[in-house]
């Protein structure tokens, strides 16, 4: 038995019954000796498998395999792959696992690059990617055929954010749970997973703070609540049998709003615009107010100044005003209508 490359991909070698086996895996070593360690564990307990007759399996089951076995249980975001598996159905579905190429793969990246951003179809990928590599390592195939698919290249320096106007309109298209939603990001910068997991013991109304337990960096991260914030939470109905504070008809967390979202924005003729981007709208206000960076980024949750720096820029409108009041501190010595130094006794009085 051995692992071993060729061509750039890495391969394993082993004999079952006299009959030679060589499977290959992908552009990791590590991968491949955790299979190969895999199917020693199978010929020595007599549950060997000819994964010709394993790779039989259908693209939809192996997409239910991976989210009930792998996305739930140990992803926050799973929800992010339920909506991305719903579009590599579409165009997968039917398939079996030994069928699918590296060309199919690309040309479900052209067909889906038509539609929405780059950024948008590397999440699909990445998924896909990640769905193979666990079924590989279940055994249910031998190869990843997404392993050679490039990611788009992505803007990452992406900033959108809501002036006051718009923020009055978008609330004012908003209802029920998406309402105090769009209230609660505005006020609180938190990410969309942070308030749809909030639970009513994760408040504390006495001292007007959020305590948030389950974070994308897994730190506890203390919120401070204003009073729109409290206000807005206040006003929802708690379920009689439910711990979590936005939830469906069966008290269960509520799932994803991302077309009544779409659909509030719509109306208030706000384009290219996502739920995500309500964060950077309470962070650039935040800066726009003074408020210094650090702090903009405790209340963010980020680990590193660096990753704030993206939220510190200023609307036009501020920048504006920023110019405008130097210009009148100018104005105390220079005429703006002569382009000339004042005269002296000027001087005197305006200084005085």
């Amino acid at each position: 038995m051995s692992v071993y490359l060729r061509k750039g991909n890495w391969c394993i070698d082993y004999y079952v019954h006299g009959v030679r086996y060589r499977e290959k895996i992908g552009m990791s070593k590590v991968l491949a000796e955790t299979v190969l360690m895999k199917r020693k564990v199978e010929i020595a307990e007599g549950k060997f498998l000819d994964k010709k007759k394993e790779g039989k399996i259908k693209f939809e089951d192996m997409a239910e395999m991976y989210l009930n076995l792998h996305a739930k249980p140990n992803k926050k975001s799973w929800h992010s792959d339920v909506d991305h598996i719903k579009v590599l159905k579409k165009f997968f579905s039917g398939k079996r696992l030994s069928t699918i190429t590296t060309m199919d793969i690309e040309k479900f990246k052209i067909e889906r690059s038509k539609n929405v951003s780059p950024a948008s179809v590397n999440r699909a990928l990445a998924c896909l990617k990640c769905m193979f590599n666990k079924t590989i390592g279940w055994g249910k195939t031998d190869e990843n055929p997404a392993s050679k698919v490039k990611l788009f290249k992505e803007n990452n320096k992406r900033i959108r954010y809501l002036e006051q106007e718009e923020m009055i309109k978008l609330l004012a298209n908003c209802k029920g749970n998406l309402k105090t939603l769009v209230i609660l990001a505005l006020n609180t910068g938190m990410r969309k997973g942070e308030m749809l997991g909030l639970k009513w013991n994760d408040i504390d109304f006495k001292h007007n703070i959020i305590f948030l337990l389950n974070t994308k960096n897994n730190e506890k991260r203390e919120i401070p609540m204003n009073e729109h914030t409290r206000n807005a939470l206040i006003g929802v109905r708690k379920h009689p049998k439910s711990q979590f504070i936005f939830y469906n008809r069966n008290g269960n967390p509520l799932g994803d709003i991302k077309k009544s979202f779409f659909t509030a924005c719509k109306k208030s003729d706000i384009l290219n615009f996502r739920f995500h981007d309500l964060r950077h709208t309470f962070a650039s206000h935040l800066v726009m107010n003074g408020v210094d960076l650090n702090t903009v980024r405790e209340l963010l949750g980020h680990k590193s100044l660096q990753m704030t720096l993206r939220y510190s820029h200023l609307s036009q409108n501020h920048k504006k005003k920023a110019v405008d009041l130097l210009g009148s501190k100018i104005d105390t010595f220079w005429s703006p209508e002569t382009f000339e130094l004042k005269a002296p006794e000027q001087l005197v009085s305006l200084t005085a």
